[in-house]
């Protein structure tokens, strides 16, 4: 019997509110209740979406999935686990 676990997505995740900026992440769970899952459904956010840190704004976070920025409190960051995709986005204005 091998006692190690077999690798899945969610080895390597950590809370968005972990990411760096201008690294590309991919949303793999998040966490809470139904409430915090459609409260994430309702701003574009799901399993899946990839994400770009734009900007730190103390403990929030300003990210970036396409077109669309939005600004997330440091609770709601820290729900929403993630990995990253190996892509470097470079800051564009």
């Amino acid at each position: 019997m091998n006692p190690t676990p077999p690798r899945t997505d969610h080895t390597r995740c950590f809370p968005l509110g972990m990411a760096a900026e201008n690294v590309a992440v991919r949303v793999v769970a998040i966490q809470g209740g139904a409430g915090m899952a459609r409260r994430v459904a309702e701003l574009g956010l799901r399993i899946g979406s990839e994400l770009t840190v734009r900007q730190r704004l103390g403990a929030a976070l300003v990210v970036a999935s396409g077109p669309l920025r939005l600004a997330l409190g440091t609770g709601m960051a820290h729900k929403i686990l993630v990995s990253e995709t190996g892509m470097n986005m470079e800051k564009r204005e």
